[in-house]
């Protein structure tokens, strides 16, 4: 099976000494920094809801955005993320086999690049999916990608041999996956707190919950949506009451939470 996370807007510029590949699309990461170095301070804070000394620092990366980077202005893109899901998908303990499965496996939604595989070199950039950026496709990322990564995502699931495609993404992200081009079985799964008897999804620990299911697929070498049903990672325990077959759900018992907090 695929997996596929959101990137995060924080990151991780600490040295990895780890050989890295080329973005599929940086032609086209290219071509949105080229957009995005035209626009001013006020610009930026109003697209992507900064403050000024955020906005100051995405525009001085736009500006130093290279054509052809060294490596050493590159990390790869599963260390270079450092929010939530991250935390939770704990690249850095992952032993060269796993990572290389997870190259195979695992693939990154980016507001900038598209689509990255976790050795793919990036660098740094803050650009949210969700952002209304107007390039000659459209007003809006979604509109720039169209059905770019759908495509990309059958091709790879080609290639390694599934039709199933688990989405451990935001919906912000995952909204750039055009379902009418996308050939495969998409499985959804949904992260819960017990509190006080009643299930309730908590974004902070979902975001976390869904980087741990990655590692999850990614250490067991997951191929199929039942074996998604053993993930206990955390104190999460599948609900089959509560699932969908293509929204399975994890519970987190009250006093689950309170040793992982």
């Amino acid at each position: 099976m695929l997996v596929v996370i959101s990137p995060a807007k924080r990151l991780d510029w600490s040295d990895q000494d780890i050989d890295m590949t080329s973005p599929d699309f940086e032609p086209d990461a290219q071509r949105l920094v080229k957009t995005a170095r035209n626009l001013t301070l006020g610009d930026l804070k109003s697209l992507m809801g900064l403050s000024d000394d955020l906005a100051k620092l995405n525009r001085d990366r736009f500006r130093s955005f290279a054509d052809s980077p060294e490596a050493e202005h590159l990390r790869p893109a599963v260390m270079a993320f450092a929010g939530d899901t991250y935390q939770g998908l704990e690249a850095g303990s992952l032993d060269q086999e796993e990572l290389a499965w997870a190259q195979d496996h695992l693939r990154i939604l980016s507001g900038l690049y598209g689509l990255l595989r976790p050795l793919d070199g990036i660098q740094p950039y803050r650009l949210e999916m969700g952002s209304r950026l107007k390039t000659r496709r459209g007003k809006s990322l979604y509109d720039f990608w169209q059905d770019q990564i759908s495509k990309a995502l059958n091709e790879q699931a080609e290639t390694v041999g599934t039709d199933t495609l688990v989405n451990c993404a935001s919906q912000e992200y995952f909204g750039a996956v055009p379902a009418k081009s996308l050939n495969l079985k998409v499985i959804t799964p949904q992260f819960m707190e017990d509190k006080n008897g009643t299930p309730k999804i908590v974004s902070f620990y979902a975001k976390r919950a869904r980087g741990a299911m990655a590692r999850f697929i990614v250490q067991n070498r997951l191929t199929d949506a039942e074996s998604l049903q053993d993930f206990d990672l955390g104190g999460y325990q599948y609900q089959p009451d509560l699932s969908e077959p293509e929204k399975p759900v994890f519970l987190r018992p009250a006093e689950a939470l309170a040793k992982a907090s």
